[in-house]
């Protein structure tokens, strides 16, 4: 093998190291950010649900063990 090769072969690990965090990265903030819709902001009024309070009631404990107001 060359060098030539080997630094083709590195660049090419490395930026599939790269691809595969900046995926696990995206995907964890956008899961974190869909828990905190549902924990801290669902009320009603702009609930993706409708009038339904069944996400609210749910997640009620933990929307007051986190600080959010809810009444």
């Amino acid at each position: 093998m060359t060098s030539t090769t080997r630094t083709a072969t590195r660049v090419r690990q490395l930026d599939d190291a790269t691809v595969s965090t900046a995926l696990w990265l995206t995907a964890t903030t956008v899961l974190a950010l869909i828990a905190y819709y549902f924990i801290g902001i669902d009320q009603g009024a702009v609930s993706i649900f409708g009038s339904d309070t069944h996400v609210h009631e749910f997640v009620h404990d933990a929307r007051h063990l986190l600080g959010f107001p809810c009444h």
